[in-house]
């Protein structure tokens, strides 16, 4: 951005005197109104004093940037003026500054969100270089001064360099504005003088900007957290000698700073090989919209995986310590300790599983400002008694009208927090609310009862249909995103008020787990060592619900292995929802069993344990007759094979 576009050699008085404040702003609004810059002087005034009375326009360093956003405004422009004695009236974040350069900026009130934004982001990354704030303050005219508001860019623009190293930072800050961005400026600075590229990723009240990618991780030397506050997705850099210090720190030491970077990388080198992997792998900057969508929601699954397990738990615990001691009583009782624990957990589940789907949905679209539109949406969801299926919807609307805000409302630079604090969260949550509340829920409302209700009516045939389905889905790629769509089903279903289904689903994630440990110990002679082994550990993975364990066979041969594991996994899901067992509390494996709801408990966990058993049973059946049939085809026993491979590894 060229500052000279918007000032003048006419709006530049430099050496001058003032006794107060106001008097300095009184004199600059002149300046303006003689050039023809605004439709009304007082105004203008009036506007600017508002802002000064929302917060200090003073920073550090003998800096102050007073701004006034009015429809007395003609065109956007600023004012400047140096001080031969420094002002001490002046309200500035830092106590101790003593202004001796004032800046107003005029901006319509059409260009709030642009122009105003783009140059007080500008100003002050300049600003933030001694140099060049030393070289305006020693302007002598006030064509001198103009000349030099872009001299450094100008040069900047006509001299490139070889640089020795790559050092990457991420700067942060509590409030995300001011610090982050200076910090940020302040290593690059240092960067040029130490003839080294600095790329620095801002964390600041916009979210993450300027991300780094796979690919500059992977060429960098090391990385520099400035930072006072925890570092997002830290473990990208964990390959990187690094150097941890205060988001304040680079103001004052940025060339020591990226000196210790530079020491502590030649003491590490990068491998050639992994930059190379890395680049072949790096993602590209936008996704395709299927991809953000998955994405999406799979990241909100992932942040309510916690709060099931851990409300589950919770609920399942005060429910079987009433059952156990005959607590009934004191389980009811409004205000007891097993109450409470009751309350904690149904909470958990009831009112704060929904928003968090939605809002960290709505994060995986557009980052941090994302965040209160998406809870705005799950609770809004709540209201309408549109339940999971409102609280996804929600978070893919709030995700997008975040990133729609974000792309057409450009923020950059140190003010970037104040939209980001102020305009997306409200425009988006009014946005987003007003969509769900009063377009969308009615109609959400209205499906997740359909649902609901078809739900409660299936019986036989179709009850075990749903249950074969869910059964398929849960052991098809083993906790992948068909495993994941089921879980999202039954979590939904659960929520709704249904609870056959996570019955179905419980049971089945152990039977792959169950039918791969008996595989390889009934048909042992079939597998090799290392997937006897992996067969020891599954189904103690499989008491805990956990089908994970059973991809190692998944991967090394899937087309005779999932057909089996599917095959098993319909049949116990068919069961469970033919004898509509239920479970109202997300449990995990075997702990389930004293949690049914349906047939007298007794009969719920025969039928419950016995479905998955029956299902692993036939999965195991059919992985040994694949297995078996798939080595008949092969020209030498496995033994032979065996052989073989040693003697070639001893021969080479």
């Amino acid at each position: 951005m060229r500052l000279q576009s918007l000032t003048s050699s006419n709006l530049i008085t430099t050496n001058q005197s003032f006794s107060t404040k106001d008097e300095a702003i009184r004199y600059l609004v002149d300046q303006l109104n003689n050039n023809g810059k605004l439709h009304s002087k007082e105004d203008f005034y009036q506007a600017v004093l508002e802002r000064e009375s929302l917060s200090p326009t003073g920073f550090e360093g003998g800096l102050a940037i007073p701004h006034g956003k009015s429809t007395a405004v003609k065109e956007a422009a600023f004012a400047v003026a140096t001080l031969e004695t420094p002002l001490e009236d002046w309200e500035s974040i830092d106590e101790e500054n003593k202004v001796e350069l004032v800046m107003l900026l005029a901006i319509p009130e059409n260009e709030a969100g642009s122009t105003h934004l783009n140059l007080l982001a500008e100003l002050m990354t300049r600003l933030a270089d001694p140099a060049y704030k030393e070289r305006l303050m020693k302007a002598k005219t006030s064509e001198e001064f103009f000349i030099g508001l872009d001299h450094e860019e100008e040069q900047q623009e006509a001299t490139e360099q070889q640089v020795d190293k790559t050092i990457l930072a991420v700067t942060a800050c509590p409030a995300g504005i001011a610090h982050t961005y200076m910090a940020a400026e302040a290593l690059v600075r240092a960067g040029n003088e130490l003839n080294v590229k600095v790329i620095v990723e801002k964390q600041g009240a916009n979210g993450i900007e300027d991300r780094h990618s796979k690919g500059q991780i992977a060429r960098a030397d090391a990385v520099i957290f400035a930072a006072d506050v925890a570092v997002k997705d830290r473990e990208r850099f964990s390959r990187l000698p690094r150097v941890t210090t205060t988001v304040a720190a680079p103001l004052k030491n940025a060339k020591g700073i990226l000196e210790e970077a530079i020491e502590k990388s030649n003491q590490s080198p990068k491998a050639a090989e992994d930059v190379q992997e890395a680049i072949e792998d790096d993602e590209p900057e936008n996704k395709p919209f299927k991809t953000e969508i998955k994405d999406s929601i799979m990241t909100g699954i992932s942040y309510i995986i916690p709060i099931i397990v851990a409300g589950g738990m919770t609920l399942a615990f005060a429910v079987l310590v009433s059952q156990a001691f005959g607590l009934q009583d004191v389980y009811a009782e409004e205000g007891s300790w097993l109450w409470l624990l009751r309350q904690l957990g149904g909470t958990m589940l009831g009112t704060i599983m929904v928003p968090v789907l939605s809002a960290y949905m709505a994060y995986s679209i557009a980052d941090k400002p994302a965040l209160g539109p998406g809870f705005a949406a799950g609770i809004a969801a709540n209201l309408i008694g549109s339940g999971f299926l409102g609280g996804m919807l929600g978070g893919l609307l709030a995700g997008y009208i975040i990133k729609f805000l974000k792309k057409h409302v450009q923020t950059s630079g140190t003010f970037a927090g104040f939209v980001s604090f102020w305009l997306y969260p409200v425009v988006g949550t009014l946005s987003v609310g007003a969509i769900m509340l009063f377009v969308v829920g009615e109609p959400l409302a209205a499906l997740n009862n359909g649902l609901i209700s078809w739900l409660e009516g299936l019986s036989g045939g179709n009850a075990i249909l749903l249950g074969a389905i869910l059964g398929a889905m849960v052991s098809f790629d083993l906790g992948g995103p068909v495993n994941k769509a089921a879980y999202t089903f039954c979590i939904g279903a659960m929520a709704s008020g249904n609870i056959m289904p996570y019955a179905a689903f419980a049971s089945i994630k152990m039977v792959s787990a169950f039918a791969v440990t008996g595989a390889t110990i009934v048909g042992k002679k079939y597998f090799t060592k290392p997937e006897q082994e992996v067969g020891k550990q599954t189904w103690l993975l499989g008491l805990a619900g956990i089908t994970e364990g059973a991809i190692p066979f998944m991967i090394n041969d899937p087309i005779r292995v999932i057909p089996s594991l599917v095959a098993g996994s319909a049949v116990t899901g068919g069961i469970v929802a033919y004898f509509g067992i239920g479970l109202n509390v997300p449990g995990a494996g075997i702990f389930s069993l004293a949690l049914l709801d349906g047939p007298p408990l007794f009969a719920a966990a025969s039928i419950w344990l016995g479905s998955a058993l029956i299902g692993a049973f036939i999965s195991m059946v059919l992985l040994i007759i694949t297995r078996k049939n798939k080595l008949k085809k092969q020209p030498r026993t496995m033994t032979q094979a065996e052989e073989n491979v040693q003697m070639e590894t001893a021969v080479n």
